[in-house]
Order: structure tokens, then C-alpha cells, then sequence
């Protein structure tokens, strides 16, 4: 069940200390939202949502294969798939069992777009 006035696109609201960002330590905000702009934002952001509903979506799916990296962007993920890599090829394979392989690393690739310029923009 979701908390009242909880909002799944909104990343975590503390602040953290970051020695590489060159800021001596001082704390500053993490990224709150998905930035539309951010390439791969619309798969984030959608996966975010099924994340939270549960519903387990080829976008619910990449961003459990990313959570590790969102959660240090300052992304709340709850509750990430467990063995999102094989559901999600599986999810894939069974749409397209042809194209399962290139879509997956069309995919990750996006994700990883995602993830570097979401770095760059906090």
C-alpha cells in the first residue's frame, strides 16, 4: 500500500555529503525528480511507477537491474525485483524471442544513459 502523498518519482530528500564532488563536504540536495529532459527519463520514470504498483513491467524490470546506482542518485526504490536481469531478457524473449537480445542491450544502454547523465545534473 502506498504512503499517504507519496510520490514514487520523487527521489530520496535528504542530503549527503559527496567528496568527489569537489565541495569540501558540504552537504547538498540530491535530485528530487526524473528529469524529462535526461535521456532514457520516460523508462525511469515509468518504471518507477509499476516499481511501487508492483507491477512487473519491462520498465519496472530495467529500473530493479539499475537500482543500486538510483538509489546512490538519490532514487527511492522500495522494492526492486529480485533477478531482474533473467526476468526482464525472459519478459522479452517471450514477446520477440528474436529480438530479445538486442532489445535488452538497447535497454541497459539506455539505462546507463540515464544513470551518467542523471550524475551529471546533480
Amino acid at each position: 500500500m502506498l504512503e499517504p502523498n507519496y510520490d514514487p518519482l520523487v527521489a530520496d530528500k535528504s542530503s549527503h555529503n559527496d567528496p568527489s564532488s569537489g565541495d569540501s563536504g558540504k552537504a547538498r540536495e540530491v535530485p528530487r525528480r526524473v528529469e524529462p529532459g535526461l535521456p532514457g527519463a520516460e523508462l525511469v520514470e515509468a518504471g518507477l511507477v509499476d516499481l511501487e504498483r508492483g507491477v512487473e513491467s519491462v520498465e519496472a524490470l530495467l529500473v530493479s537491474v539499475g537500482a543500486p546506482r538510483l538509489r546512490t542518485l538519490g532514487f527511492e526504490i522500495r522494492s526492486p525485483f529480485a533477478s531482474p536481469e533473467h526476468r526482464l531478457y525472459e519478459l522479452l524473449a517471450a514477446d520477440d524471442p528474436d529480438a530479445a537480445h538486442s532489445r535488452y542491450n538497447a535497454l541497459i544502454r539506455r539505462l546507463v544513459s540515464f544513470e551518467r547523465a542523471a550524475a551529471c545534473a546533480s
